[in-house]
Parts: C-alpha cells; structure tokens; sequence
C-alpha cells in the first residue's frame, strides 16, 4: 500500500504532466500545499523531495519548489509537431539525426505511403531532446518525394516539420495518430539512457499534404514521466441513445 507522501507526489505528478503547474513557475507553498491535502507540511516536503528526484520539481531557496520543464502535456486532438508543442511549453527543442538510410520500399511502406515496387524510402532515426534532456526517439520513413528535401535539412535542425513549410512550402494537411505502450530495444535503450524493456509511451503517426499525398510515416517513443497526451471527451445525449439501443 503506497505511504501518503508517494500518494501526494503522484497526485501533483499528474496535475503537472495536466499543464496545471506550468514549467519554470512555482509550485503553491508548502503551507497551502499541506492545507490542501490535510497532511503535515514534512509530509508534503518528503513528497516535493521525491519530485524532486524524478526530476520533476527544481527546488529554490526559502521554500520554493519549481516545475521542471521537461514534464509537460498536451492536447492530442490538436497535435503539433515536437518542437512546436515545447516551444509554446517554454522549453527549447533538440533534434539530432542518428542514421539515415535510403532504401527500396518494403511491403508495408508501399501500402503506407502509396509506392510502387522498386520505389525508394529514406528511413530516419532522431534522437530528440526537451532543454537538452532526452526523451524521445523518432523513427521516420519517408515518401519518395521527399528524399532529398529531407538529405538537405541539417542533422541537428530542431523543427523539421517548421522547416519544410518555410523552406519548401510544405504543410501537413492531415495526421493519424495512435497511442501504445511498448518495450524498449537495445537501441532503445542506448539511445535513451533507460534500462532494456523499460516501457516507453509510443505515438505511431501517418502524415500527408493538403492535397492527400503521403509524407511520411514511424512511431516515436517517450521517455515514461516526460509527456503525457490530453483527450478531453463528452458523452451526449444522441451517444446514450445508441448505447441503449
């Protein structure tokens, strides 16, 4: 059974990935904070201190405790690129390429990306960084198409999906997006400084213009405690109906 100061450090654990404390501002005081969930303020201290180790909280003195910036959330019905979402968190994005290849088109990349055998991919591996702290690895396969525009980024440029708008004209007119859990590999856990089948969140996206064509399609996978993704539902009255029924 969880001790009550675990308890209060999952409770505003949570309430930071929510975007309730925003990174880089103070937490409420420790007073407030005991008031709040009627506990002794060392209670709430022994849990600001395991926040604290987690990386969660910054602590400051005379009794300040402050959001890090690597622990935040967003909305997943409006999706932005990485480096989109942490600079409107207030945090500074980092992206360096790992591997790039290109290769013939599998299977499943030609289905994918509406190829044909003997057409060309450019597999990408990024390793990606939230105020110089890993936490994602993104792994992209690309469309034909896109083969050099790609070759000719930078392998540290921090927004790709910002670049290819600005420089090529590029948006993204419409993304699927699926969330998983997954083991992190071997490279997986190099990579990211975890432990070997260490659970990772996974986000498998598909990505095409305007006009339809596909772009791109991978998967990146989080860090556990660095990003938490936000779906705010309703049920109404024409769902209950049908539910009945």
């Amino acid at each position: 059974m969880p001790t009550l100061y675990r308890e209060i450090a999952e409770d505003l654990g949570a309430r930071i990935l929510q975007g309730e404390f925003a990174a880089g501002t103070s937490l409420p005081s420790e007073n407030r904070m005991a008031e709040t969930y009627g506990v002794a303020r060392g209670t709430v201290r022994r849990a600001l201190a395991l926040l604290r180790a987690r990386g969660d909280l910054t602590s400051r003195q005379g009794s300040s405790w402050v959001v890090a910036a690597a622990r935040q959330g967003q909305e997943f019905d409006e999706l932005r690129s990485f480096a989109q979402w942490a600079r409107s968190r207030g945090m500074t994005p980092g992206g360096q390429v790992v591997s790039l290849q290109t290769a013939p088109a599998r299977v499943a990349e030609r289905r994918r990306l509406h190829l044909d055998e003997g057409d060309e991919v450019l597999r990408v591996v990024r390793l990606r960084t939230l105020d110089g702290r890993r936490v994602m690895l993104e792994r992209t396969t690309y469309a034909t198409w896109m083969i050099p525009i790609i070759q000719s980024l930078s392998p540290r440029e921090a927004s790709v999906v910002q670049v290819l708008f600005d420089r090529f004209g590029i948006v993204t007119g419409q993304a699927d997006n699926t969330l998983d859990a997954t083991a992190a590999t071997s490279e997986d856990a190099q990579l990211l400084g975890v432990r070997r089948s260490s659970p990772l969140l996974r986000l498998r996206r598909e990505s095409s213009d305007a006009g339809g064509r596909p772009i791109e399609y991978g998967e990146d996978r989080y860090v556990p405690g660095t990003v938490a993704f936000q779906v705010h539902t309703r049920l109404t009255a024409a769902a209950m109906r049908r539910m009945g029924g």
